[in-house]
C-alpha cells in the first residue's frame, strides 16, 4: 500500500464493504463487499528477553496448530517476532518456505512501539525501523523465503509518532477486525464462538501460534475452519484480502 498521509506507515484492518476506503491510521484497501473471505492471521510471539524460559523448557511454538493449518489447507499470514524465527529456524524455514502460508513481520524484540502496552517494554522511536529490519534479517538467516512486506504492532498499539518512524522501513502495518481472545485463553469453544460470532466477508482475525501463551489455538481452530466453510466462507492470506 502507499504511505499514508504525512508519509507515515499505511495501516491496514480488514477488507471494507462496498468498496470504499476503510477508516485507518494510515490507508486502508478497498474490496468487493459481498464476497465471503476471510484472512486468518497468528502471531508467533517471542520477546527478546525470554531465551532463558525456551531453555528452561517453555515452548513458544505450537507445531501442531502448523500442522492442522496444513491438513485443513488453511492459507495463513503468519507475524513473526525476529526472536521467534532465531529460537525455531527449522521450524521458520518450514512456515516460510511452504506456499500454504506468508510471513509478515510482527518486529525483533516484541517490545511495544507506544507506551502503556501491555506492560511491554518499549521500543525507543530512533530504534523503531531498526527493529523492524532486524527481524526481516532474522528471517533470511533461516531461510524464509515466504516474506511479505507487512508488520503487526506488538500488542497492536500504535500512534502517529510510530507510523511516521516506520516510515523508513516501508511495510504495510496490519491490524484485525476480530479478537479470537485466544491468548491465555483455557476454553476453546469459548475462543471459537467469539471468532464465529465477530467473522463478517473481509475480516482479518488475530490468533496467536504459541503453545505457552496460546495452548488452545490448535483446538479452537478445528472448529472455526469447518464451520466458516460451511457458511460459504473462503480462507485467503492478508495479501489477498488487500488485493480484493
Amino acid at each position: 500500500m502507499a504511505p499514508g498521509p504525512a508519509g507515515r506507515t499505511p495501516v491496514f484492518e480488514r477488507r471494507p464493504a462496498g468498496g470504499a476506503p476503510a477508516a485507518g491510521g494510515g490507508g486502508t484497501a478497498g474490496g468487493a463487499a459481498a464476497e465471503k473471505v476471510v484472512a486468518l492471521t497468528f502471531d508467533a510471539d517471542m520477546t527478546a528477553d525470554q531465551g532463558p524460559r525456551a531453555a528452561a523448557g517453555e515452548r513458544f511454538d505450537n507445531p501442531e496448530l502448523i500442522a492442522l493449518l496444513r491438513w485443513l489447507k488453511v492459507p495463513s499470514t503468519m507475524f513473526m517476532t525476529g526472536r521467534w524465527a532465531e529460537e525455531y529456524p527449522a521450524q521458520a524455514k518450514s512456515i516460510g518456505t511452504d506456499d500454504l502460508f506468508e510471513v509478515a513481520n510482527h518486529s525483533y524484540s516484541h517490545h511495544a512501539f507506544t507506551a502503556d502496552c501491555y506492560g511491554l517494554p518499549v521500543v525507543a522511536k530512533e530504534s523503531m525501523a531498526r527493529d523492524v529490519e532486524r527481524a526481516f534479517s532474522a528471517f533470511r538467516e533461516a531461510g524464509v523465503r515466504n516474506v511479505v512486506p507487512y508488520f503487526r504492532f506488538p500488542g497492536g498499539c500504535y500512534d502517529d509518532a510510530a507510523l511516521g518512524a516506520l516510515a523508513p522501513a516501508n511495510v504495510t502495518a496490519v491490524q484485525w477486525d476480530v479478537v479470537s481472545g485466544d491468548a491465555f485463553a483455557t476454553d476453546a469453544g469459548a475462543v471459537a464462538e467469539q471468532v464465529l460470532d465477530g467473522v463478517r466477508p473481509g475480516s482479518l482475525v488475530v490468533l496467536h501460534c504459541t503453545r505457552s501463551a496460546a495452548p488452545v489455538t490448535a483446538e479452537a481452530i478445528s472448529r472455526i475452519v469447518p464451520e466458516l466453510r460451511k457458511r460459504g466462507y473462503r480462507f485467503v492470506k492478508v495479501s489477498e484480502l488487500m488485493e480484493g
